[in-house]
């Protein structure tokens, strides 16, 4: 049964393989038929963004008790989620910020991976995949009926198999955007259970101190090419967020991994 989750991991397979870039696209705005055009286009995974996009998902558990209509909570993410496995790609969300209960919910709506922005140091990187991993290797709760739809549609796939295999077949990505994060991208890189270094240049040039404004200064690719390097250097892979084709392009000639396009 690892193979039925494996295999339907668009995204790890493409990874594990090493077949060349896997081209992904980001989700911005809520709604199951948006997903569905995205997927459809020919990418590996679409990434469903609870962080900066308009997505509804990932509500504090504090302002539980001011929203007066519960469909309210996450029920877009769940539904684009969904919408993405049906069309073959690999969900992902991206989640606010790097909290237990926030890597849960995204894991429990059937994701095959997260992307977490604001780590700093290896021990986020290892708090992560206490949160990303069921027992023995972390402390992730099992209970939700909504994850095998995402990896079986037909039913092949129990609860019960799911809880077995997760572990090996979910993807766990690491933005690197912080000073601190850069400044620690050695011990993070060895931190086991993280899949993937993710780049997100514009807040990792603003921390830099060398904004983009124009073309990337020579500083922040020298330090986007270190990311690449070490990523390379510690058996992980390294992925970036473009803005055009031509962009996405270049870094997957320059050996990135996981690519951004634009979505349609």
């Amino acid at each position: 049964m690892a193979s039925i989750m494996k295999n339907a991991n668009r995204l790890q397979r493409a990874l594990r393989t090493d077949s060349g870039a896997s081209f992904g696209a980001w989700q911005m705005l809520p709604g199951g038929n948006l997903s569905r055009v995205i997927a459809r286009a020919g990418f590996d995974w679409v990434c469903v963004d609870c962080e900066h996009g308009n997505v509804a998902g990932i509500v504090p558990p504090l302002q539980l008790q001011a929203i007066s209509n519960i469909r309210t909570l996450d029920h877009q993410m769940h539904e684009s989620v969904a919408a993405i496995a049906s069309c073959g790609a690999s969900p992902l969300v991206r989640i606010p910020a790097n909290e237990g209960w926030m890597v849960k919910r995204a894991l429990d709506s059937g994701a095959h991976g997260i992307v977490v922005p604001l780590l700093y140091t290896a021990d986020d990187a290892r708090t992560l995949v206490q949160s990303a991993k069921f027992p023995p290797v972390g402390r992730r709760g099992y209970g939700s009926p909504f994850t095998v739809g995402s990896f079986a549609a037909d039913g092949d796939l129990s609860g019960l198999e799911y809880l077995q295999n997760a572990n090996e077949s979910l993807l766990t990505i690491v933005q690197i955007e912080t000073k601190e994060a850069f400044q620690n991208i050695d011990e993070i890189a060895k931190v086991e259970g993280i899949d993937v270094l993710f780049i997100g240049p514009w807040d990792l040039g603003n921390n830099l101190g060398y904004p983009i404004t124009g073309d990337f200064a020579p500083e922040l690719k020298a330090a986007i090419a270190k990311i690449l390097e070490v990523a390379k250097a510690n058996g992980k892979k390294a992925g970036i967020y473009t803005t055009g084709g031509e962009m996405a392009r270049m870094y997957a000639d320059q050996g990135f991994h996981m690519v951004t396009t634009p979505s349609p």
